[in-house]
């Protein structure tokens, strides 16, 4: 048994708290937010965003950091990705030497492009710092549904640890080195996310669909090599698992998002009828910024940035990308000879 804090109370947090729980550990969820711990304490479930799942009377709240980062042996960091260097700069006090952090959002810091992982060490420097991603949305995990995810870091022995806190019969976790990767695929899987979903809105079909989930991890693919990643992350659970259910489920809100501008809606009225932080809103700028400095094409994430901050129309950047010029669709092997 292990005395862990799940930093963060949305539906991830709540959900992977849940988790740890049914695992045995001994959970503490902290939120800055007064009144949502107190909604927690109250009503044993997050009304809001995680409904209908049920929090064990063990699992204990707070709004104290010190209480919820002093002695612990996981800290598990589950803020939206926009909150993520604040809330490491308001830990750092706090944080024993080699204490472990896992973060669990997904995004990239626009203005420094750095991942979620790399603001949390040059924060804390004095923690070990890992991440926890893959196809998994909170309501799935929060009712126990078969999920896989892959735990990254910079040793095995830090990766085999958050396996091992994490992992159990439903929620299946795996390792890996590649933290560069890994985070990559969480964070720009949500800007071809909201893609997908301005085709939904549009009335495209599957065809449309299948189309930008391939082409889109192509992009992500080409970007993460350059920045050197490795393939085959990219081709597992953090790229093209997660870009799959991220595209495709009901439960997306970057999906949902989209959907609301292809119906007409404007990117502030879409993020308000969501009432969840859409992260791959703050994730497209970052991304398009690491597509010049790596001078990596993106025309998907190009044309998503345009929709939103532009104000381009949707049906317009869906010709733009169908007119775009002809070319293979990978390095080409036959012998011109002939």
């Amino acid at each position: 048994m292990a005395e862990v804090s799940v930093i963060g109370a949305g539906s991830w947090g709540t959900a992977l708290a849940v988790v740890l729980n049914n695992n045995g550990h001994r959970v503490t969820i902290w939120s800055a937010l007064g009144e949502e711990i107190q909604m927690l304490k109250e009503k044993r479930e997050h009304v809001t965003k995680l409904p209908g799942i049920r929090l064990d009377e063990s699992i204990q709240m707070t709004t104290d950091l010190k209480e919820a980062v002093t002695g612990r042996q996981l800290l598990v960091l589950a803020v939206p990705s926009v909150f993520t260097r604040k809330t490491a700069a308001d830990m750092k006090s706090l944080v024993e030497d080699q204490q472990l952090i896992v973060n669990v959002a997904k995004g990239i810091e626009e203005k420094t492009l750095m991942t979620l992982t790399d603001i949390i060490e040059e924060e804390i420097p004095q923690a070990r710092v890992a991440v926890l991603s893959g196809p998994s949305h909170a309501e799935e995990v929060g009712k126990g549904l078969p999920t896989t995810c892959v735990a990254g870091a910079r040793t095995r022995e830090a990766a085999e640890y958050v396996q091992n806190i994490f992992m159990n019969d439903v929620f299946r976790v795996y390792t890996s080195s590649d933290m560069l990767g890994i985070e990559l695929g969480g964070a720009l899987k949500n800007v071809i996310a909201l893609a997908a979903g301005m085709a939904d809105g549009l009335g495209y079909g599957d065809n449309t669909k299948a189309a930008l989930i391939t082409r889109g991890i192509t992009e992500i693919g080409r970007l993460a090599l350059a920045m050197g990643a490795k393939y085959e992350t990219l081709s597992g659970l953090t790229g093209i698992g997660d870009l799959i259910v991220t595209c495709a489920s009901i439960h997306s809100r970057n999906r949902k998002a989209g959907m609301l501008i292809g119906q007409g809606r404007t990117m502030e009225e879409a993020v308000q009828e969501v009432q969840m932080v859409v992260e791959g809103i703050y994730s497209a700028k970052a991304a398009i910024k690491l597509s010049r400095k790596y001078q990596t094409p993106m025309p998907i994430i190009e044309q998503v940035n345009q929709v939103l901050f532009e104000n381009k129309p949707v049906k317009e950047a869906v010709q733009e990308l169908m007119l775009r010029d002809k070319k293979a669709e990978h390095e080409e092997f036959w012998d011109d000879k002939e």
